[in-house]
């Protein structure tokens, strides 16, 4: 009986734009709070701005283009591109057939998820799937987030929070006992008024009146979203290391959403992953989004910081609320 593949991660890329904004420029914009406020309280210091004339696709091809380049595989090469966004271009056509074309990869089936900041590993759990039944299957996952486009700069609880930017990994096979060993993906639909986007969709369209409202912008019950992590996060860990047989402690990294630098610091407690190594970027990049954890796992890697055979734990969380963690050993190819 034919083994069945491991799938891991082969390459990984990520872009912020160059427009930096930092806690004392955000300040002119954001009413009732100061600098020092924001690092106390996020331990965020800067963030990131896409120009006016970049989208989410333009940083996701940016992140699509350094992963390929640092699995040493030709867009040619993907089969699958998946891109996890909660800002897309536009409603239609996904994302991914935008950054299809601009990178060349033209024999991709190109798809969207939308899981809020949970997408990325959301993301390679769909990687993780395809590989299993093809083992020569090749997968671009991109997760990228423009949430500078939908903050109410007048509300100092979110605007603060967030920065845009993109992440990638390309996903294959990869010898055993390396590449992703196990996932748990949770979604507690019950919890789904916590974050949200009130106007824009199907239920509520677009128009002058929700404009005026403000109903465009993104909206956060922050208190609802700290209790929500530090109650449901942990479990869903607890769940994964223990089907995986590995106990918190063998843990040699962890790379979470980067949401909020404190809440990420009890999440760390309250989970028992003190003896493992946190990668945060936040406090340069803010909260990304969906790309937050792509891009706090790039500049782990390209900083040298994973070594091969290392366990690495990534976990994302976000509107829906969703909840997702992979475990891998990490293959340094």
């Amino acid at each position: 009986m034919q083994s069945i593949p491991s799938a891991g991660i082969l390459g990984t890329g990520s872009y912020v734009p160059e427009h930096e904004v930092t806690n004392e420029a955000l300040v002119e914009r954001v009413t009732d709070t100061t600098p020092e406020w924001i690092a106390r309280k996020t331990l965020i210091e800067a963030r990131r701005f896409a120009a006016p004339d970049q989208a989410t696709s333009d940083l996701a091809v940016r992140a699509a283009t350094a992963a390929l380049a640092d699995a040493g595989i030709g867009a040619d090469r993907v089969d699958y591109l998946i891109v996890a966004t909660s800002t897309g271009d536009s409603p239609q056509p996904p994302t991914a057939s935008l950054v299809q074309h601009a990178i060349g990869a033209h024999r991709a089936a190109c798809f969207d998820i939308n899981v809020v900041c949970a997408g990325f590993v959301f993301g390679l759990a769909l990687a993780n799937s395809l590989v299993t039944v093809k083992p020569d299957t090749v997968v671009l996952v991109v997760a990228a987030d423009v949430y500078s486009r939908i903050l109410d700069f007048d509300d100092r609880r979110t605007a603060i929070l967030f920065g845009d930017g993109a992440g990638a990994a390309v996903v294959g096979a990869v010898p055993s006992p390396y590449g992703i060993i196990d996932l748990e993906l949770v979604t507690r639909g019950d919890a789904h008024e916590l974050i949200h986007v009130k106007a824009g969709g199907s239920r509520l369209p677009a128009s002058a009146e929700t404009v005026a409202g403000g109903d465009h912008f993104f909206r956060m019950n922050g208190r609802g979203v700290r209790d929500f992590v530090l109650s449901g996060v942990p479990p869903v860990l607890e769940t994964l290391l223990k089907r995986a047989g590995v106990t918190a402690d063998e843990i040699d990294h962890f790379v979470p959403h980067q949401a909020n630098g404190v809440m990420i610091q009890e999440l760390v407690d309250a989970a028992g992953l003190a003896s493992a190594r946190t990668h945060l970027v936040l406090d340069r990049y803010g909260n990304t989004g969906s790309g937050s954890a792509a891009v706090a796992l790039d500049a782990a890697a390209r900083a040298g910081a994973l070594h091969d055979g290392d366990l690495v734990l990534v976990a994302g969380f976000g509107g829906g609320m969703s909840v997702g963690a992979a475990l891998m050993r990490w293959y340094a190819s």
